[in-house]
C-alpha cells in the first residue's frame, strides 16, 4: 500500500509544479524536451522552493548597518562643527564631539543667507521642475515605448547619447543663449534647461515597455479615446509608481544643482539654497561653523520629505514590482 502511494506522489509531481499550477515535472519533461531542458527546469525550482522561506541573517544586518553609519557620519560631522564655538572650533576626532552653539550658529547661518527667499526659490525650481519633467518624460517614454514611427530607435539611442555629455561642455553655450534671452539672475535660467531630462526619457521608457500592455491600449482606441486621452487616462496610472520615483529623483537633483544656479543667478544667488549656502565663505576667514549650520538648513527639508514621504515611495515601488 505504501509503495502506490509513492508511486502516486511521483507521478502527481510530475504533473504540478512546485507552486502546484498544472505543469510538466523533471522526469515528463526529460521525456518531452530532452535532459538539458530537464536539468535547467529543476534547478529553477529548487531555487524558487529554496528561496521562499528564506530571512536575512546576521551577516545581512551587519552590513547594513554598516552602510547607514558610512551615511550618517557626514550628516553628523556637520552637526557637530555647527555646534562648535567659532572662537575655539575643532576639527578632527575632536569635533566629533559635538558642542553647545548649535542653534546659534543655525541662527546665524539663518540670517545670512535670507532663508526664506532662498528656501521660496528653491522650492519653486525643484517642484516646476519635477513636474515637468516627469510629465514630459512620460509622454516621450510612452512614444518610445508604445508608438510605431519612423525613426523611433535612433531618436531614442540619441536621446540616451545625450547623457554621455558632460554638463560642463554644454555650460558656454547654454549661458550665451540665456543671456541673450535676457534670462542672466533670473530663475527662468535654472528652470528652462531642466524641464526635461535624458534619464527620466529612458526611465520612463523602460519601465513601460513592460508595465502597460497593448491591451490595454487597444482596448482605450475601441471605446473611442483619442491620443491624448489614452495617454493621459491608461498610460498615465500604470506610470505611477515609476513617475513617483522620477519626481523624487529630480526633485534631489534640483535640490542640490550647484554649478549652473552659481553661474547664471549672477547677484541674485540668495535665490537658492545650495548657492547662498556657499556664500557663507568669507573672503579672508573661513568660519566653518557657520558654513556647517547653513549645511544643516540645506538638507534638513530633504530629510523631513523622506522622512513624511518615504513610506509611500516604497508603497509606489512595490505597487510597481507587483505584476497581477
Amino acid at each position: 500500500m505504501s509503495m502506490l502511494n509513492n508511486q502516486q506522489k511521483k507521478q502527481s509531481s510530475d504533473i504540478l509544479g512546485t507552486n502546484g499550477q498544472k505543469e510538466l515535472g523533471v522526469p515528463a519533461m526529460e521525456q518531452v524536451y530532452g535532459k538539458s531542458v530537464a536539468r535547467a527546469a529543476a534547478r529553477k525550482r529548487n531555487l524558487a522552493v529554496t528561496s521562499e522561506g528564506r530571512s536575512p541573517g546576521w551577516g545581512s544586518y551587519a552590513i547594513l548597518v554598516i552602510v547607514i553609519l558610512v551615511f550618517l557620519l557626514p550628516l553628523y560631522y556637520a552637526l557637530s562643527i555647527a555646534s562648535q564655538d567659532s572662537t575655539s572650533t575643532q576639527y578632527g576626532v575632536e569635533a566629533l564631539i559635538p558642542g553647545g552653539s548649535l542653534f546659534r550658529n543655525i541662527g546665524r547661518a539663518f540670517g545670512a543667507i535670507s532663508f526664506w527667499q532662498a528656501l521660496g526659490g528653491t522650492l519653486f525650481v525643484a517642484t516646476f521642475t519635477s513636474c515637468t519633467t516627469v510629465l514630459f518624460s512620460t509622454l516621450a517614454g510612452y512614444s518610445f515605448a508604445k508608438l510605431r514611427f519612423r525613426g523611433r530607435g535612433f531618436l531614442f539611442v540619441f536621446v540616451i547619447g545625450t547623457m554621455t555629455i558632460p554638463q560642463q561642455l554644454s555650460v558656454v553655450p547654454l549661458y550665451i543663449m540665456a543671456n541673450k534671452a535676457g534670462l542672466f539672475g533670473s530663475l527662468w535660467a535654472v528652470i528652462i534647461p531642466s524641464l526635461v531630462t535624458a534619464f527620466g526619457v529612458f526611465w520612463m521608457t523602460q519601465y513601460l515597455q513592460d508595465a502597460l500592455p497593448y491591451e490595454l491600449i487597444e482596448a482605450a482606441r475601441v471605446d473611442g479615446a483619442s491620443m491624448l486621452r489614452t495617454f493621459w487616462s491608461v498610460a498615465m496610472p500604470a506610470a505611477r509608481p515609476a513617475a513617483a520615483m522620477l519626481f523624487l529623483f529630480t526633485f534631489i537633483a534640483q535640490w542640490t544643482n550647484y554649478f549652473w544656479p552659481m553661474l547664471i543667478l549672477g547677484p541674485n544667488k540668495n535665490s537658492m539654497l545650495i548657492v547662498a549656502a556657499a556664500n557663507l565663505k568669507g573672503a579672508y576667514f573661513t568660519d566653518y561653523t557657520i558654513i556647517m549650520g547653513g549645511v544643516v538648513l540645506t538638507t534638513f527639508p530633504l530629510i523631513l520629505l523622506f522622512v513624511f514621504a518615504g513610506r509611500q515611495l516604497v508603497a509606489g515601488i512595490m505597487a510597481g514590482a507587483v505584476k497581477g
